[in-house]
């Protein structure tokens, strides 16, 4: 995985994950407690995990020997309140909340254990305002990737696949806490070109299907899916419903284009988690969360599935291509 720059910013019941080590007393080693929504297969090949092990190994920190983990799953985002309280019931040392929902639940279940988060993109609703990030206040801190104007960026590049699109569709999950800003930015940005939004609601799998479905009987000409947990769990019926109804589909997490999306732009999920192994690092070699500010990652990756592009009868403006961080052929 390439290194990326991070800069710090001035201005169902829940089921064991079989590889985990529980907390024992007495304990022999440091514990770093963490918890996750969706079923294995949803999990499946996704790189959050392995991306913050790896950050964490290369600090020369290795599970089993320096640290054991305790891992929580939730079948949904609504039982992450409860399976963080699980988690904080073993008094980890500290907590690693790989999104906004968890960081949220986990900050929701205690006061006092330190809080890293790898992608933290809605600070209102955590409670913390723009001064906090400077130095932390209480007892959360991690990467804050949400950069204002991306939304808005993610709809001029649908209409640069698209050219002229006057009917975008806009997936959603409400429930995220982070999707609210980007929503917002959306319709800001739409109103300016009279472009008419779609919008649809989808937090279940069975709700996928459908929306593309819609969104073809309404005549949406492009498609763009917001940043969120759970549309990220499900990218691969995500990917599929869009090539099903030959809808062009834009991405903020480059994970759906591996699964067959047409393109992503947006921050590097891998990158915030092998960044957040430093925090956890930090943490537990005594450095208080409040030495630790937010930081946010200064690049943004544009990813193009070439393969995808064909399947769809798109031709890629060359403009579009020679921004291409990576292309899929």
């Amino acid at each position: 995985m390439r290194r990326r720059e991070f800069v710090t910013l001035f201005g169902g019941a829940a089921i064991a994950w079989p590889s985990v080590a529980r907390a024992q007393t007495p304990r022999k080693r440091p514990v770093i407690g963490t918890f996750g929504s969706g079923t294995p297969a949803q999990r499946k090949g996704y790189g959050a995990w392995p991306s913050f092990l790896k950050g964490l190994q290369e600090l020369g920190y290795i599970e089993g020997r320096d640290f054991d983990i305790t891992f929580r799953l939730a079948a949904s985002t609504e039982r992450l309140p409860e399976v963080a309280r699980e988690v904080v019931q073993l008094s980890p040392d500290v907590i690693f909340a790989a999104a906004s929902a968890n960081a949220l639940a986990a900050k929701q279940a205690t006061s006092t254990i330190p809080i890293v988060v790898a992608a933290l993109g809605n600070l209102t609703a955590l409670g913390l305002s723009e001064n906090d990030v400077r130095r932390p206040t209480g007892n959360l801190t991690g990467i804050m990737p949400y950069v204002r104007g991306l939304p808005a960026k993610q709809l001029e590049i649908a209409r640069e696949i698209v050219p002229g699109a006057q009917r975008v569709g806009i997936v959603n999950d409400p429930s995220d806490i982070k999707t609210a800003p980007q929503w917002g930015e959306i319709n800001a940005t739409a109103a300016k070109f009279e472009i008419k939004i779609v919008g649809a609601d989808v937090q279940r799998t069975e709700d996928v299907e459908p929306t593309f479905r819609r969104f073809k009987a309404e005549r949406v000409d492009v498609v763009i899916v917001l940043q969120a947990n759970f549309l990220l769990l499900d990218r691969a019926q995500i990917a599929a419903a869009a090539a099903a109804t030959r809808l062009p589909t834009v991405y903020g997490y480059r994970e759906l284009v591996d699964a067959g999306g047409l393109i992503s732009y947006g921050i590097d999920l891998r990158a915030c988690n092998y960044r957040a192994a430093t925090y956890v690092y930090k943490i537990l070699k005594g450095t208080p969360v409040a030495d630790l500010p937010f930081e946010f990652p200064t690049r943004l990756d544009l990813v193009i599935n070439l393969r995808t592009a064909k399947a769809l009868g798109l031709t890629v403006p060359d403009m579009l291509l020679a921004r291409a961080d990576e292309v899929i052929e």
